[in-house]
């Protein structure tokens, strides 16, 4: 739908914003407390499904398995991974709106399953989730306003303070008070991703889930998001676990990084050791395909290139699940599954032939 002369100016002013190279670097965690905010305990999630057309035989996937760690105070954990490989379950998983399967996920120290209904209301104050698709994430029935004001009146937050916070909130994330009155067909996708992120911030939380939140805008659009995410965390105090697949995003935002392969994280460390020390030949690969700025760098560099598609998570390989494309690959592979420890590399890493080396 054709977007109205202000609505288009807007979004080409989005245009206009600086490329994620060129924007600062992310905060690292702000608080001083050792206490993670958030941790997921041995997370695994199955799910039932059919095999074939016409209601066959049951299966199982294990969507994710054996999943854990910790997010920090005023820290952003990138989770990233290819599609299908467990990033948004574990996510859901970690704002109670999937249950797992076994594990735990803890908020502050409790766990965010098997509260009352008060206190069940209290923590979605705490934990909010940015969607992959603004579009559809925002009904299209419902101003900005209605949108931002929703979450307020059911928390009991509305008074006479109630347009000022709205005003506030669309002044925090960039958009005019006009916005207040239009539809989301009436933005660019950026605008409509700010509208989601101050949906998200609107009852003042403690963690952000954001799930793939640039994947569906133009490039120049996804830095202005992206620097948007690094100073609203800086004034707010806010800790993050974001989800992706582009790796270029993930290191310019994260603080520590998390790989995940086929339900499990395979490699995990902050985005130093991760992105300059990967261990993991998935995590090689994956940084391989990053593209480098520097055209004399990117015809010299290594390129890693994975044979086959991903297995089947109903039936995956015995052992280590990447070992069917894994260039590395050993009959131990087949027999033992890695577990995800320190193997001499600095930080953790499911192989059992670890190491160090430089992609990028």
């Amino acid at each position: 739908m054709t977007l109205n002369p202000s609505a288009e100016a807007a979004g080409a002013a989005d245009l206009q914003e600086t490329s994620v190279a060129a924007a600062p670097a992310p905060a690292t965690a702000t608080a001083t407390a050792t206490e993670p905010v958030l941790r997921a305990e041995n997370l695994v999630k199955v799910f039932p499904v059919r095999r074939g057309s016409f209601g066959g035989a049951k299966a199982f996937v294990q969507a994710v398995s054996d999943v854990s760690f910790e997010l920090l105070p005023g820290e952003t954990l990138g989770l990233v991974g290819e599609s299908g490989c467990g990033k948004s379950t574990t996510g859901r998983m970690l704002l109670d709106l999937l249950h797992p399967t076994s594990g735990t996920v803890f908020f502050e120290g409790r766990p965010v399953g098997g509260r009352s209904g008060r206190e069940e209301k209290d923590l979605r104050k705490r934990l909010q989730i940015v969607f992959q698709d603004p579009y559809a994430s925002l009904n299209p029935r419902m101003t900005v306003e209605a949108t931002l004001s929703e979450p307020l009146r059911v928390h009991g937050l509305w008074d006479d303070t109630g347009p000022q916070r709205i005003r506030d909130l669309l002044d925090l994330v960039g958009l005019s008070p006009e916005h207040a009155r239009r539809y989301p067909h009436e933005f660019s996708g950026g605008q409509r991703q700010r509208v989601g992120i101050a949906r998200a911030i609107a009852l003042d939380p403690s963690v952000v889930v954001l799930d793939e939140p640039v994947s569906a805008l133009d490039v120049s659009i996804q830095a202005g998001v992206v620097n948007l995410l690094t100073e609203l965390q800086q004034r707010l105090g806010l800790s993050y676990v974001f989800i992706a697949h582009d790796l270029s995003v993930v290191r310019h935002i994260s603080d520590r990084v998390a790989v995940m392969y086929l339900g499990k994280i395979v490699e995990t460390g902050t985005r130093h050791e991760v992105y300059t020390k990967s261990s993991h030949p998935y995590t090689q690969a994956l940084l391989s395909a990053v593209p480098v700025p520097d055209p004399a760098h990117e015809r010299s560099r290594k390129r890693i290139v994975l044979q086959g598609d991903p297995p089947s998570p109903i039936d995956p390989p015995s052992g280590c699940r990447f070992r069917t494309r894994c260039p590395k690959a050993e009959d131990i592979c087949a027999e033992e599954e890695p577990e995800l420890i320190d193997r001499g590399t600095g930080h953790p890493v499911a192989c059992h032939f670890a190491e160090v080396e430089v992609v990028l």
